[in-house]
């Protein structure tokens, strides 16, 4: 049988959906970054934002307070970049990564070896047990050698890293802030795979390598025995799904939404749902920005960027919008503002 061809417009719908971005939901708030695979979260607002554009009811102290009862775990994870994920997620999602990270690591530094490396994490770990360190002393006890987060696990510890304390730059140790970090490496990426699929597919194979950072010879047998739907796209090429991922009706309408900086929708692994037109990418990620911009979503596509300033929400259309539209805008502006203003 003929494997169903899926249009642009029908990836976008489901990613829009599996996003949580066509409407917003009421769900405990781990429940929600595991439906959307974890919020990357360079820039300590990100996450707040997010969840406000896909949580109904949704304020600052909700997030802060799932980070201090721990059911929210912040640590770097897929890509080297800062990610809020569910507690249950964390350990799976750590021991995914851990080996690609490390042959990562050894393969561009060639100053330190994997024993070094080792040995310099068991230092840590006895120093680190039972307390936080703040990023100088991380730095000061490793005396600058970079990579050793790829042998020891260490999450960012609250009031770090939230709203009101933006710098994520106090440490604890994962296993202390978490408890076991016991996954099996093979059941631990099937996992993460199967969270990123029910998160952004259908996708290609090449898309779940670029998200995860785990090579694709790693991940083929993985694919091999996971039971998983075929599709194709408008150029012919695969993409893979979970079996019962969300594939709305096309014509399902798209509110007007907003987007922190940096929000994984927008990255190149999702470029097949054309959220953010090839036209516009050189304008929210380039050299000359790389903290990147908010953007907000017009019936599914990056239309514009947003910011916050003096008490308002700004709104930098990238082309004309009409009169209804406009409204729409700004009445989520007018929301986003008294978000931030909380």
């Amino acid at each position: 049988m003929a494997e169903r061809v899926l249009s642009e417009r029908e990836l976008n719908r489901a990613l829009l959906a599996r996003q949580l971005l066509l409407q917003r939901v009421k769900l405990p708030l781990p429940r929600v970054l595991e439906r959307i695979c974890g919020i990357q979260n360079q820039y300590a607002p990100n996450g707040y934002v997010r969840l406000w554009s896909c949580v109904e009811g949704f304020r600052r102290e909700d997030l802060t307070k799932a980070l201090e009862r721990r059911s929210v775990i912040q640590g770097t994870l897929m890509r080297e970049t800062i990610h809020l994920v569910s507690r249950r997620d964390y350990a799976p999602f750590a021991a995914a990564i851990r080996e690609p990270g490390r042959a990562w690591r050894l393969r561009v530094d060639k100053r330190t070896d994997d024993r070094e490396l080792a040995a310099l994490a068991r230092r840590l770990r006895e120093e680190l047990r039972g307390r936080t360190m703040s990023r100088a002393e991380l730095d000061a006890f490793c005396d600058g050698t970079p990579g050793v987060s790829h042998w020891l696990n260490m999450v960012r510890v609250p009031p770090a890293g939230t709203w009101d304390q933006r710098r994520a730059h106090t440490y604890g140790l994962a296993d202390d802030w978490v408890g076991p970090l016991d996954a099996d490496e093979d059941d631990a990426i099937e996992h993460l795979v199967k969270r990123y699929l029910a998160a952004f597919g259908p996708a290609s194979r090449d898309d779940v390598a670029k998200f995860t950072a785990i090579p694709k010879a790693r991940l083929k047998p993985v694919f091999e025995r996971m039971k998983l739907r075929r599709f194709r796209d408008e150029g012919d090429k695969e993409l893979i799904d979970v079996p019962r991922g969300l594939l709305p009706d096309p014509g399902t309408p798209a509110p007007v939404r907003f987007l922190p900086t940096w929000d994984a929708t927008l990255l190149v692994h999702a470029r097949r749902t054309g959220l953010l037109p090839e036209r516009y990418r050189e304008r929210i990620f380039n050299t000359r920005a790389p903290h990147s911009f908010p953007t907000f979503l017009v019936d599914g596509r990056v239309a514009g960027t947003w910011r916050h300033e003096d008490g308002r929400v700004r709104l930098e259309p990238f082309g004309r919008v009409s009169r209804e539209v406009r409204r729409e805008l700004e009445d989520e502006a007018g929301r986003l503002a008294a978000f931030h203003g909380e």
